[in-house]
């Protein structure tokens, strides 16, 4: 009897749902998906299931529960499979591959009482089986339509594997390099990780209003990690932050409004408190500041077992609590902890949670089911065949490759020993842990990526050299973490046999990400050793840095001969980086977080603000400064600082005008850009502004626009920005966003300690 009921009860939702409106393309298409919730057919569609759910039911759909193929926190005790036989699931993540998503998804919708289906996640963070740079190197780059095409891609290929939603993008502003996270971000800017994080939305979403979710090559995705994550005291995951709301405001919220803007459909709340609350319990941050103030639609999602981490904390005395404490400060669904589908109906029952907050939890993630298109066809993703046509294919290599170019940052260069081209006729000692290492190159976070596939940096520099006048040796000399005198020796000996040495070393992968926290950010002692013994030599040494985050190159800075910062490159490595070794492709990446000179600067970023006692750059030893005894308090290397094989010149900085006003106004700044080498290259220009007198104190420089200019060998060509008064607003000492009257400084730069071309305006009052 119960194998007949099944099927009716399914029936009887199908057939309410069809009443309600016959899905169409403009049901899965219903224009800029913010304003889904005015769409009166799915608002009927929702209704129609509400109305048949049980308490208990709408709880299970806010419960999320991972599959542990793909673990990414802390395994939690409790099995499932209970509650996928009574339909109190709504989303699980760490389900790969096509045949294990339908065996879910078929159970769900199948053989529960309602055949609810559905929400398959994934941590896509960058790349799916194609695995691209981290996104911090993307970032680098300051591509943004590479940045969405290669979020289009990873949608590709992980919704053609069934999955329907991914935990990306990590917005997050992150000034502290200790911090293993910093890999998943775009640095420490506010306005280039707001243009980023539009970006990676649009690509992973299909287009900015949300039109294209529900398509077969799109994801959900998801603004992470609210709030504030990257301000973590010492740089340790899930530590407390202290931030003024002048700051939070002004620095770090700006990324999560943009990927709103974009059209983001959900949030994942943070692990951190700030000042005292815990993200999951704030209901200021997750109630009154997204949804009443941002106007946010969409549903919000813990992060790993965030809910019952309140217990911890100490806001809440036990899971229970927790749990009435996420949903009323405004959480949608709790990711892996079980403590709504344990204990909600009992608190709604007691007075302590709304059975109208379960309703609007409920709905929202109905009505994201319904925009994905999973009510209309719960197997629409699921098809092997299309899964294999857009794995890996010929043109997401293509684009691997030259994403991997476009992020690498040449550091240095002394005698422009870099490019080595093929005419060269050079020998070259290839040497160190990570020369032919294919496994860390995808570094972490890397989705499904078969680490084994990696192109070696050996295999890419092999097959480039291929049949050229330049000789190859090869070396490792040491391991990540340890090297003997016999490795070394070995190595030493191939680079006295060579014109020059080129060295791969950094991180392993597992030191960057979650939980994978840094005191000491130098090179591990063993590859310093096998550096120094290279150093011996007197042969000139390239270094190629693989890292999740910046390092402390000082001693390589002072000692060796060109830099390369290769961050963790992705499938494509190999290839990329040999691309910019032979000068095929004229490096173009600059820094978007600044490289400290040592662990006791951090944290540091260029847009500080003055102290009463700031320091003279031209003198930093005057005394009673805010400056160190022991050393500088600049970066190694700046933000937006990046070198290239040509030179850059900027020249005839104008302005059309001198002032304007408060509200409605504009400025266009022209400059004239000229390659000075005897190569094409892309430029990255940069405008930096500095707001002289504020109700509050203001940055010594505020990064306003950039482009990327293609610029043949000696090229000259004029770009202009338009600046507007409202680029200039900022929450002010009334904590009211707006743009003040006062004298400004301007620079068009080639990164943010450039301080030539500087100019100036004034804002008047309206």
């Amino acid at each position: 009897m119960k194998k007949i009921l099944i099927p009716i009860a399914y029936l009887l939702t199908a057939f309410l749902l069809i009443s309600c409106g016959q899905p169409s393309t403009d049901t899965q298409k219903p224009g800029k998906w913010q304003s889904y919730s005015g769409d009166k057919r799915i608002e009927k569609r929702v209704d129609s299931v509400l109305k048949l759910m049980t308490l208990e039911e709408k709880i299970g759909q806010m419960t999320q529960f991972s599959a542990n193929w793909s673990i990414t926190g802390p395994v939690m005790s409790d099995d499932f499979q209970p509650y996928l036989e009574k339909g109190l699931i709504g989303s699980i993540f760490n389900a790969t591959s096509v045949e294990g998503i339908r065996r879910f998804q078929q159970y769900a919708v199948d053989s529960t009482r309602l055949g609810i289906p559905i929400l398959f996640g994934q941590d896509v963070i960058h790349g799916y089986k194609t695995i691209f740079p981290i996104p911090l190197g993307e970032a680098c780059s300051w591509d943004l339509e590479m940045m969405q095409r290669t979020a289009e891609i990873a949608a590709i290929e992980a919704a053609s594997d069934g999955i329907n939603w991914t935990f990306a993008p990590m917005v997050d502003i992150s000034r502290d390099a200790r911090w293993g996270r910093v890999m998943e971000g775009a640095g420490e800017d506010p306005y280039l990780g707001s243009k980023v994080a539009q970006a990676r939305v649009m690509g992973f979403q299909g287009n900015g209003d949300g039109s294209k979710l529900g398509e077969l090559n799109t994801l959900l995705a998801t603004g992470k990690h609210l709030a504030a994550y990257g301000a973590a005291e010492s740089g340790r995951d899930y530590n407390p932050a202290e931030l003024s709301e002048h700051t939070l405001r002004n620095v770090y919220l700006p990324p999560y409004r943009a990927a709103l803007e974009a059209g983001v459909g959900t949030f994942m709340a943070s692990f951190n408190e700030i000042n005292g609350i815990p993200a999951t319990a704030d209901r200021w941050l997750l109630t009154d500041l997204l949804r009443d103030e941002w106007g946010f639609r969409g549903f919000v999602v813990t992060d790993y077992t965030g809910t019952n981490e309140l217990v911890p904390h100490g806001v809440a005395e036990d899971e229970k609590q927790a749990a009435e404490l996420a949903v009323n400060a405004g959480i949608d669904m709790d990711m892996t902890g079980a403590s709504f589908i344990k204990y909600l109906s009992q608190s709604v029952e007691e007075g302590k949670v709304s059975e109208k907050a379960i309703d609007t939890a409920t709905r929202r993630i109905l009505e994201m089911k319904f925009l994905l298109g999973l009510f209309d066809d719960p197997y629409r993703y699921l098809n092997e065949e299309r899964a294999k046509q857009n794995t890996m294919t010929p043109e997401f290599m293509e684009t691997a490759r030259k994403a991997v170019a476009s992020s690498i940052v040449l550091l240095k260069n002394s005698n422009q020993l870099l490019p080595i081209t093929k005419e060269s006729g050079k020998t070259i000692a290839l040497i160190g842990p990570l020369m032919n290492d294919s496994i860390n190159l995808n570094g972490e976070w890397a989705g499904m990526g078969d680490r084994h596939q990696s192109v070696s940096i050996l295999k890419g520099l092999t097959e480039k050299y291929e049949g050229s006048t330049v000789k190859l040796l090869y070396a490792a000399g040491s391991a990540i973490t340890e090297t003997t005198p016999g490795k070394i020796a070995e190595a030493v000996s191939a680079a006295r046999r060579a014109d020059l040495v080129i060295a791969a070393m950094g991180e392993d992968f597992n030191w960057s990400g979650e939980a994978a926290v840094r005191t000491d950010i130098r090179l591990p002692e063993s590859q310093r050793e096998l550096l120094k013994a290279l150093k011996g030599t007197g042969k000139p040494i390239v270094l190629i840095s693989l890292s999740g985050r910046p390092l402390d190159l000082s001693w390589e800075d002072e000692n060796l001969d060109a830099i390369l910062q290769a961050w963790f490159p992705g499938t494509q490595g190999g290839h990329g980086i040999a691309d910019v070794i032979a000068g095929d492709y004229n490096p173009s990446a600059r820094l978007v977080m600044s490289f400290p000179r040592n662990v006791g600067q951090i944290p540091i970023y260029y847009n500080q603000k003055n102290t009463g006692r700031p320091v003279d750059l031209s003198n930093e030893k005057i005394d009673y400064k805010s400056s160190y005894l022991d050393s500088s308090i600049t970066p190694l290397y700046p933000f937006g600082y990046g070198l290239s094989y040509s030179t850059y010149d900027i020249s005839e900085v104008k302005l059309d005008k001198s002032s304007m006003k408060a509200t409605n106004d504009k400025i266009t700044v022209t400059a004239t850009l000229q390659n000075n080498g005897n190569m094409d290259g892309d430029m990255v220009v940069q405008l930096y502004v500095r707001d002289l007198v504020g109700s509050v104190t203001r940055p010594v420089k505020e990064l306003k626009g950039f482009q990327k200019i293609k610029l043949k060998a000696g090229e000259r060509q004029q770009v202009s920005f338009e600046l507007l008064s409202e680029d200039l607003a900022f929450y002010g000492i009334d904590r009211k966003k707006k743009t003040e009257p006062g004298d400004f400084k301007l620079w068009v730069a080639q990164n943010s300690a450039d301080n030539t071309n500087e100019t100036d305006f004034r804002v008047e009052q309206q």
